[in-house]
């Protein structure tokens, strides 16, 4: 059953495997300040001892956001194994995003501000670029997943804002392609093969 309990009968979870970085960990913090109803729907799973088997970091959030109170669930009568076991499973990412979906369906909402690592334009360490191609592509579309360091993220990011506002991505043929990204970006691409043409 969902409870709604003081914040201190939460304990945190010494052993947690799983850390947020400090600019994701202040969107989160952000995102319970303006949405605090989402943790009623989502709420922390502790076992009988009040300790946190899932939900770490959105009760770390919620503490530096200044909730007095939380929503819980809680999970009675796991043996420690199971304990174990959940915790591990809780945070194991199954699945993966459909990025033609959401491009499409939500590129004009603030999906990084809520936490959504968007392809390509996250934050990576490493400096290399890796191509990926879905076997299949959907309705004659293809995904390419381009991985780039924070520079170039934001010159890319710049250069798809510039050409939007341009008659190169008014007049550019989008072939049946209703992802205002994909079309920005061939569209600089098209313009620079006819500038490197001539």
């Amino acid at each position: 059953m969902i409870e709604k309990v003081s914040i201190a009968e939460v304990k945190a979870n010494k052993v947690n495997p799983r850390t947020i970085k400090d600019a994701k960990f202040r969107q989160l913090v952000e995102s319970i300040k303006k949405f605090p109803e989402m943790l009623k729907l989502r709420p922390i799973v502790v076992n009988n001892e009040g300790i946190i088997l899932g939900g770490n970091m959105r009760y770390r959030a919620s503490v530096a956001a200044g909730l007095k109170e939380v929503w819980i669930l809680k999970a009675e009568g796991l043996t420690e194994q199971q304990q174990k076991e959940f915790v591990i499973k809780d945070n194991v990412g199954f699945g993966e995003w459909d990025w033609e979906v959401v491009a499409n369906l939500w590129d004009d909402l603030p999906l990084e501000e809520w936490g959504l690592d968007l392809i390509g334009f996250s934050d990576v360490e490493d400096l290399g670029t890796s191509f990926t191609l879905p076997s299949g592509a959907k309705n004659d579309l293809e995904q390419i997943t381009f991985t780039l360091s924070s520079e170039q993220a934001i010159e890319i990011k710049e250069a798809i804002d510039d050409i939007k506002q341009t008659s190169d991505y008014l007049n550019v043929d989008t072939m049946g392609n209703s992802n205002t990204n994909g079309n920005a970006i061939y569209a600089i691409i098209k313009a620079w093969k006819e500038r490197t043409n001539n």
